[in-house]
């Protein structure tokens, strides 16, 4: 059984590297967070950088439930076709998805899919399936807009998280190794079937926009032994993920606020009452957990933290 007694908070996209976000940091009154923050203490930073394939908060979030930490290696796919009743191996999330592509780049629209539904869907998967079946990789449904593969392929193919490429040029995150072959000749493929599909007629003829690829990520392969932990979870809040990716500081603004209102005020509520909470704050290039207070070393911080204001903790993200 899981220990449901603690809490764990993660929040991704608590700060990102964009001058609109930083500039929107004055704007945000926070006073749970605060608080939270004035009686908890930083643990060991979780550092990475902005070019990691792996985003901070799936690096928090593998961590805590003991998944292997290689970067763009860590396996969602993989523990989703487990929890699903699926067989072992090497698995992928195939998402279908929009590129705006220019005259110089081609760029992953940061938004998701609108008017997408399951039968289109299985509509679009059904005519990719023997495709994907020439280079041994099976599609299986799952949701409208994610897909599970298998195929040893994905074993050691390091692939960049969608949350890495939302809004920006997908070359750059592309793998580019021997072993990315044959998704380079896929991605082709599709290009050419999807740009012709009857489904994405309807599409543009009704002003959306049209599935013209997919993303690969979540790759890799469940350790043989791994098995899932009877600890807690952490709860992890997406609020924040739509406004950040759009750069809609003002929405990223309420979102946070009310965020405060809700979890981190139910959070602080459950360590007034002596409850074992922890909170991880995430950014695009580290993720940063704080927990109770220690003797030790540990303590020092705390006084530190509370002189330091709150765009400062934001920013270090």
């Amino acid at each position: 059984m899981r220990d449901n007694h603690a809490m764990h908070l993660l929040i991704p996209f608590a700060h990102c590297s964009s001058e609109g976000c930083t500039a929107s940091l004055n704007a945000l009154t926070l006073p749970h967070l605060q608080k939270l923050l004035s009686r908890l203490v930083a643990l060991p930073l979780d550092s990475g950088d902005a070019l990691g394939m792996s985003a901070p908060h799936e690096r928090a979030l593998a961590r805590a439930i003991g998944l292997p930490l290689g970067d763009g290696l860590i396996p969602w796919a993989a523990l989703t076709a487990r929890q699903a009743g699926l067989a072992s191996g090497a698995w992928a999330f195939i998402t279908p998805c929009h590129w705006e592509i220019g005259s110089k780049h081609v760029v992953m629209s940061s938004l998701a899919l609108p008017d997408f539904s399951a039968q289109d869907s299985q509509t679009l998967l059904a005519a990719m399936q023997p495709y994907f079946e020439e280079d041994g990789i099976t599609l299986h449904y799952f949701e409208p807009t994610r897909w599970l593969a298998q195929s040893e392929l994905f074993g050691a193919l390091a692939t960049a998280s969608p949350d890495r490429v939302a809004g920006r040029q997908v070359a750059s995150w592309l793998p580019t190794d021997e072993k990315a072959t044959a998704l380079r000749r896929l991605h082709s493929e599709m290009q050419m079937l999807l740009y012709n599909h009857p489904l994405n007629d309807d599409r543009v003829a009704r002003r959306l926009p049209p599935v013209n690829s997919f993303w690969l990520s979540g790759t890799g392969a469940l350790p043989p032994a791994w098995t899932e932990s009877a600890k807690a979870e952490p709860k992890v809040i997406s609020s924040l993920r739509e406004p950040a990716l759009q750069e809609d500081w003002p929405a990223w603004v309420r979102a946070w606020e009310a965020l405060d209102a809700t979890e981190c005020a139910a959070l602080l509520s459950a360590l007034d009452q002596g409850g074992s909470v922890r909170l991880t704050l995430c950014g695009e290039r580290h993720a940063q957990t704080f927990g109770p207070q220690q003797s030790g070393v540990l303590t020092r911080f705390k006084g530190l933290l509370r002189r330091q204001p709150l765009s400062k903790v934001l920013e270090r993200l």
